[in-house]
């Protein structure tokens, strides 16, 4: 067991889940909490910022005190504090924020800045135990769709990223479209598991495109089409029966994991990379993984993807902090959180 002082608490606020957790030196994970909002967002269909940035506020300080709680550590065995500054919901990201610097005024120990993207490919490093760097890193999402060059566990190089919608908004928002619940990823999967995935030629964009590049925007389209008819609204309702839509969330799915895959093999020979990480909430998707297991089998590379309560929004993974602290890179109390979406440098 580490020393008394070999403790952080990492802080996760930067879209919808109020995440803590305590972490030792050697990324053994003591606690993780995380409260959730999707109850408060499921009849909208998606994230409302400023319901989430408010429910943060409310639930930040039982977060912390339950990561204490469960991991039996006081604020007093606390080395540092990580906490997620970037990118996000701008009030969501405050929240998290304020609490992490005022904890670390009080308490006098250092303060680090976790980039919230980043943080989800170690999650891969901490799912291994080992080192995995340097390897591709793949980050799919509900807000991110990015692909990276990671030669270190802090040095990263965005090679592409998604043009328009994340992958995970897309499922969002097609689910929304056949009348799923939110979160759309588990609803189209479940789904999609009764459905014929060649149903429909559904566009995979980039498709024979060098750039690491994505986009699902055109795809969302399709499946409108496909539900709604062309325009809009002139196709019968009772004839999208249970098997048309169970159809469409297959073929929806396999365009999506389709590109996914093609793009990270395209990543992978240009950089010439043996080891692919992937992380994110689409991470947790069954087919997504059975896809990303062949690719490795039959491009002999090894790959990396976090268990499911590493893969979906955490403080666990804000492990990475860690990296930062050995280095000396800690941040001052009037530093400020970076807001928005991280797009590729070329779009």
């Amino acid at each position: 067991m580490p020393a008394k002082s070999e403790f952080m608490l990492t802080l996760e606020s930067s879209c919808d889940e109020t995440a803590a957790a305590i972490v030792d030196a050697d990324l053994n994970v003591l606690s993780s909490v995380i409260a959730t909002q999707e109850e408060l967002h499921q009849k909208f269909g998606g994230v409302v910022p400023e319901i989430a940035a408010r429910a943060h506020l409310h639930r930040i300080l039982p977060v912390i005190d339950e990561a204490l709680k469960k991991a039996n550590k006081s604020l007093a065995d606390l080395k540092a504090i990580g906490v997620v500054t970037q990118p996000g919901l701008v009030g969501s990201l405050l929240v998290g924020f304020t609490a992490a610097k005022t904890l670390a005024m009080v308490l006098d120990i250092p303060l680090v800045s976790v980039n919230h993207v980043e943080a989800h490919i170690y999650a891969c490093r901490m799912a291994a135990g080992r080192e995995v760097f340097p390897a591709i890193g793949l980050v799919v999402s509900g807000g991110h769709t990015n692909l990276y060059d990671c030669t270190g566990p802090l040095d990263f190089e965005l090679l592409g990223s998604t043009t328009d919608d994340a992958a995970g908004e897309a499922f969002d928002k097609v689910a929304s479209l056949l009348g799923l619940p939110y979160p759309g990823g588990p609803s189209i999967e479940k789904l999609a598991a009764l459905g014929n995935p060649r149903a429909h030629a559904f566009p995979r964009s980039y498709w024979h495109d060098a750039r690491l590049e994505f986009s699902f925007s055109g795809l969302k389209t399709a499946v409108l089409y496909v539900i709604q008819g062309q325009p809009p609204h002139r196709r019968d309702p009772a004839t999208v029966t249970p098997q048309v839509i169970a159809d469409v969330a297959a073929s929806f799915q396999e365009a999506v994991i389709d590109v996914l895959i093609r793009k990270c093999r395209q990543a992978l020979h240009q950089r010439n990379r043996r080891t692919l990480c992937v992380g994110g909430g689409v991470a947790a998707n069954r087919r997504l993984r059975e896809e990303l297991q062949k690719l490795a089998t039959q491009d002999g590379i090894e790959i990396h993807i976090p268990p499911l309560s590493l893969c979906t929004d955490n403080a666990a993974m804000a492990a990475i902090g860690w990296e930062a602290l050995n280095r000396g890179l800690t941040i001052p109390l009037d530093s400020d959180v970076v807001p928005g979406l991280v797009r590729s440098p070329r779009v």
